[in-house]
């Protein structure tokens, strides 16, 4: 499936994604969001089960720069 092919399939699912977004991302990167999205669709409740993936880390932190006054 090409990317462009993935990012369609991801607007299907979540329209709130920009396609300039989308573009940011590699070929696994997209099918592994979209193997999410899937996963999560219309599947919710005590059953539903989402294992995280190895390579996807658990808790992500972002440092803001202060801007010199």
């Amino acid at each position: 499936m090409s990317k462009h092919q993935m990012i369609e399939m991801i607007r299907q699912q979540n329209r709130s994604a920009p396609v300039e977004f989308l573009l940011g991302f590699d070929e696994t990167q997209l099918q592994t969001y979209l193997q999410r999205l899937t996963d999560v669709h219309g599947h919710r409740g005590r059953t539903s089960v989402w294992v995280r993936q190895g390579v996807t880390r658990s808790i992500v932190t972002r440092m803001h720069e202060m801007a010199a006054a």
